[in-house]
């Protein structure tokens, strides 16, 4: 038994621990007796309990290691055509299980650990892993590896500022951001090394206002001037303001898209519209509200309403002109997204143009300051 005990313990503890408890468990493979023969009892249970002292701090000390690594991660709900739904803000969910490693779910490749829960919508899984893997992936996903590395580097700041914003006021929830445009695009593990350089050129740092990281609003491609954060959220921000960028290389620069009435019917469970017209604009020239005109009369919906019944990617921004043919609508316009903070193609533009990340960052988001997050 004292061999079996010494091989297992031999496993845990360093050697002059071993010896301790060579002390303590020999008496279980000597005949009767034997224990007395040692001189100085007292010592050995002195030694044993400075062994479990030991131990118990070893213990102690791998718990708040484990527990500081785990402060710096981020937890992930993934959002795909498999997993499309967000628990719902008081559904009933419960946890299934946990796994460590590789998943791998419509193609894409998540690592670290997987929680699994089960609620009224179905199964939610949600990634744990570290922030600083969970930037590089998030920089690949939102613009890709080819970009010039200050964009990318500014790109870095705001993905991690944006996730260290969102883990705070989720801090009590099972996940802390989702994997889709909701949030931030997340696609699981894609390792490059002009994006891993940029995330570790830029490590730890984010964008703070009144020493607190701020909430940072980014898009793909504003169309020459970025929006003010009251008409999108409804809600102003100290360090966000319109700006104009240029973004003529983006390909949404100008887009026109042909969209059926039905499917607009569809979207807004309207039925007999007759015809869409622009009643009111933002301060920055874009849609903010729409006349629909239909067999009850007149229906006024908000611009982003009408972006998010029929998708984001089909209704790339509320930049835009509107007129009837046919059986259609024809919208007309530029840019795509809500057009609020940092220009994702303005930034490439200002980067090519040899501006740094520091600088294009605070082009955006003037009055901020870049901190490291550990310290905030």
């Amino acid at each position: 038994m004292g061999k079996v005990i010494r091989f297992i313990l031999t496993i845990l503890f360093p050697y002059p621990i071993i010896r301790t408890i060579d002390c303590f468990v020999c008496h279980c493979e000597h005949p009767k007796g034997a224990w007395q023969s040692h001189k100085k009892r007292q010592d050995c249970f002195v030694s044993l309990a400075m062994t479990f002292l030991i131990a118990g701090f070893c213990l102690s000390f791998s718990i708040v290691v484990w527990n500081a690594h785990a402060s710096d991660n981020i937890k992930v709900l993934i959002v795909n055509d498999t997993y499309p739904k967000i628990p719902a803000k008081n559904e009933k969910i419960e946890k299934l299980g946990s796994m460590r490693g590789d998943l791998l779910v419509m193609g894409s490749r998540y690592t670290g650990n997987i929680d699994v829960w089960k609620g009224e919508g179905g199964i939610y899984l949600i990634n744990e892993l570290p922030i600083e893997d969970y930037v590089k992936d998030v920089v690949v996903a939102e613009v890709g590896s080819n970009w010039d590395m200050e964009a990318l580097k500014a790109q870095a700041v705001i993905s991690r500022t944006y996730a260290v914003y969102q883990k705070k006021i989720n801090g009590d929830s099972i996940y802390h951001i989702v994997s889709s445009v909701l949030n931030q695009v997340y696609k699981g593990n894609n390792p490059n090394v002009r994006v891993a350089y940029a995330v570790a050129e830029t490590s730890g740092e984010i964008l703070t206002f009144d020493n607190r990281a701020i909430e940072a609003f980014y898009h793909s491609t504003c169309g020459g001037k970025t929006e003010n954060p009251e008409d999108v959220f409804g809600k102003s921000y100290p360090y966000l303001k319109s700006v104009e960028s240029n973004c003529e290389i983006s390909p949404y620069s100008t887009w026109e898209k042909r969209i059926e009435i039905t499917e607009i019917e569809k979207a807004l469970n309207l039925s007999g519209i007759k015809e869409i017209s622009i009643k009111s604009y933002t301060s920055t020239k874009r849609v903010k509200q729409l006349d629909i005109i239909n067999n009850s009369g007149i229906i006024t919906i908000n611009a982003t309403d009408l972006r998010k019944a029929l998708g984001w990617s089909r209704l790339p921004s509320t930049n835009f002109s509107v007129t009837r043919d046919g059986d259609s609508m024809i919208f007309k316009g530029k840019g795509y997204g809500h057009g609020v903070g940092l220009c994702q193609w303005g930034a490439l533009q200002m980067a090519r143009e040899g501006k740094n990340y520091k600088e294009i960052l605070s082009f955006f988001y003037p009055g901020t300051i870049i901190q490291l997050y550990e310290s905030r």
